[in-house]
């Protein structure tokens, strides 16, 4: 049984640094976001039930505000760590052009993190299943039986899982008591304030934002708002050419 066990560990891992080697791959053939119509979305065949989305308005984004980010990392005791190796981040903002390449002619930074993708290949290649899709959508993790192995850090092609060197409590200025710590050797990311969403709450993110910039809400819904912005503005995703159906949209 032990064998089989670690065969099956293996397999999983081995699956996560192949995905992660064609990630990286796709991420040299251009920009990090592609175009989607409204059309497009319209055509995908209708879903039931429950899946979490969001959608950023960048127009509404003001330039060098980080507030959603503050608010983001504060709600969830996210380590404040200068060095570049060892930087956690479940929100954080990038270079539209860079990113964007020739879809984007402004350079203005543009909001960053986990899409919640409706087939993550981070959630198939952890050999523990310590990370997973939750049935509404939310890619969540359980930081208790993650055992450090990266492979979900290798097979996410937009880099947004971070990897506890050290412990993340030494780095914590201000820690709120409504989120658990975390500890070294776990991985951590974006949670879509599932913690909050249990209370009927909105992510703090979305809470924080002074100029609504940022929607979030059931993707299959047709009533819902964020439905009605996807299905009337012309929005990216990031690499949706990968299959991984991510869950978070933008307005350029």
């Amino acid at each position: 049984m032990m064998k089989n066990d670690r065969r099956e560990f293996i397999r999983k891992a081995g699956m996560g640094l192949l995905a992660g080697m064609g990630a990286a791959s796709g991420l040299l053939t251009g920009g990090g976001f592609e175009r989607t119509t409204s059309a497009a979305w319209a055509a995908v065949p209708g879903e039931e039930g429950l899946r979490w989305g969001m959608l950023f308005d960048t127009r509404r984004c003001p330039e060098g505000c980080t507030l959603c980010i503050e608010s983001c990392h504060h709600t969830h005791n996210v380590p404040d760590i200068a060095s570049p190796e060892g930087k956690i981040e479940w929100m954080h903002k990038e270079n539209g052009r860079e990113l964007l390449g020739s879809l984007c002619a402004s350079t203005a930074a543009v909001p960053a993190l986990c899409n919640h993708c409706a087939e993550p290949s981070c959630a198939r290649a952890c050999p523990t299943g310590s990370i997973f899709r939750r049935t509404d959508g939310i890619v969540a993790i359980d930081y208790h039986r993650c055992v450090g192995c990266r492979s979900c850090m290798q097979s996410c092609p937009y880099g947004e899982v971070s990897f506890n060197w050290s412990d993340p409590r030494a780095a914590l200025k201000n820690p709120t008591v409504e989120y658990p710590t975390r500890q070294r050797g776990v991985v951590e990311k974006c949670n879509f304030c599932s913690d909050r969403l249990v209370r009927g709450k909105k992510p703090s993110c979305v809470e924080a934002c002074p100029e609504g910039a940022i929607s979030f809400g059931n993707l299959n819904d047709p009533s819902s708002e964020i439905r009605r912005l996807l299905e009337s503005s012309e929005t990216l995703q990031r690499k949706p050419e990968l299959g991984t159906r991510p869950s978070v949209f933008y307005i350029i």
